[in-house]
């Protein structure tokens, strides 16, 4: 099991090798043996590979006696949403994100649609371990349906969020390239809903990704010139389950992720029923926290990860947050990150400023990220934490995910990964040489 990669989120895996049938079985059984009573929705991204394992997972939940309810492909916040509205004990989502096609993957939403917790996915994933399951008699197997439209309770809440008669009138002229994953569904249908002139790419979500599926520069590169040619005000990249979302200006020039969190906080503290506490993770660009510290609201952090934002948005009662790769997370529509708030809401800001994405984008705070990462084995880690924090003695410190030093004006994350023995240096400044020259002074310290 241990090239299988377990979370407490879920898992992840290649098909046929670590993720098999009886693996995603297994495990999916451990779910339902945590679960309340109460169906069980299951959904799935564009992948091949997402079928198969559809019709192994729906079996295992029936055979511990749930009912299913089948989604079939729907993107991973439209799932959140979905189990709030049927009222259903959970859900699970059949994806691997931006991981390459040989990849699958899944990922549990509990009853108050988020996906799972730390405590409650431990447990799970300590059951599924221990081949926990609670197989039922056969009397008592469960049955499947499926709902007439599993989209529309989600459209309907992203709607809620906009000015969708001011965003009609505009007319804008956008492209979305969903890559042939889950979000094409939605996404399209979100945008003409909002009266705009679609460019659709990618819009069959059969999992044949016409390009490499992480919404990265260097890979939407082709993307970017379509967007330029074809005249598009503003370019919609999503990630094959839809949770994540980069932009790409009238130009053709890639915006990037961490753009669109800052770009929808700002359409957030605009409105003053939306103005209050946000929450970013550690490794989240500063720019939304001085978008808050603007408006005089506070700006939290919390450990990376999208639970970990979840909880302590509720726990701040945040009115915003979100992850730095492309998801935003709004509560009225759900503590999932969602790449359909960030469509809506930018044109919205858009459409309220008579700005362009690129002007948006040029005026907010200058920062610069750089990232990188080293081989270290995790008993290392403390020591390398230690001579961190008497190399950098000025700095604020943050033990709650691996090490964050924070200036007024910088930031640096050391954390090590969950999946490999290196360690992830990621850090912040007002240049990218000042960025970079933290994470060299970080690596030169692992040797020491």
């Amino acid at each position: 099991m241990s090239e299988l990669i377990i979370s407490v989120s879920g898992l992840r895996g290649i098909v046929g090798e670590t993720l098999t049938p009886v693996v995603a079985a297994r495990f999916v059984a451990a779910f339902a043996l945590q679960l309340p009573p109460g169906d069980v929705i299951v959904g799935r991204d564009g992948r091949s590979s997402g079928p198969m394992l559809k019709d192994a997972i729906g079996a295992a939940l029936r055979a511990c006696g749930r009912n299913v309810i089948d989604a079939d492909v729907a993107a991973t916040p439209t799932i959140g949403v979905l189990v709030r509205d049927l009222g259903a004990a959970g859900a699970v989502q059949i994806s691997a994100s931006h991981n390459p096609p040989p990849y699958n993957g899944i990922k549990l939403f509990g009853g108050d649609g988020r996906v799972l917790d730390q405590t409650t996915g431990g447990k799970i994933r300590d059951a599924f371990l221990q081949d926990e399951a609670a197989w039922c008699p056969f009397d008592q197997i469960g049955h499947v349906s499926t709902p007439s439209d599993p989209h529309a309770p989600h459209l309907a809440a992203v709607l809620e969020t906009v000015d969708v008669d001011a965003i009609r009138a505009a007319k804008h002229h956008v492209l979305i390239d969903s890559n042939h994953g889950a979000g094409s569904l939605l996404g399209t249908r979100l945008l003409s809903e909002l009266g705009c002139q679609v460019v659709a790419l990618g819009d069959c979500p059969d999992g044949q990704f016409s390009h490499t599926p992480e919404p990265t520069a260097e890979n939407l590169a082709g993307v970017a010139r379509q967007v330029a040619q074809s005249g598009c005000s503003i370019g919609f990249c999503q990630d094959p389950d839809a949770d994540r979302l980069a932009l790409i200006d009238a130009n053709g020039r890639y915006i990037g992720e961490e753009y669109t969190l800052a770009l929808c906080v700002q359409h957030a503290l605009a409105n003053p029923a939306t103005r209050g506490p946000i929450v970013i993770n550690g490794a989240t660009s500063g720019m939304s926290e001085r978008l808050a510290a603007a408006v005089g609201v506070p700006a939290h952090r919390s450990a990376v990860g999208e639970a970990n934002v979840a909880d302590r948005m509720i726990a701040e009662k945040a009115t915003y947050g979100g992850e730095g790769n492309g998801g935003p997370i709004d509560p009225r529509v759900g503590y999932v990150r969602d790449s359909f708030v960030g469509m809506a809401q930018i044109l919205d800001l858009m459409t309220a400023t008579g700005q362009s994405l690129a002007e948006l984008a040029d005026a907010l705070p200058r920062l610069a990220i750089h990232k990188d990462k080293a081989p270290l084995s995790t008993d290392a880690l403390p020591a390398l934490f230690r001579s961190l924090q008497e190399r950098f003695s000025d700095a604020a410190v943050d033990h709650s995910d691996g090490l964050r030093l924070a200036w007024p004006d910088r930031w640096l994350l050391v954390r090590g990964s969950n999946t490999e023995p290196i360690v992830r240096l990621i850090a912040e400044a007002e240049t990218d040489a000042d960025a970079r020259a933290l994470c060299d002074q970080a690596k030169a310290l692992i040797g020491s």
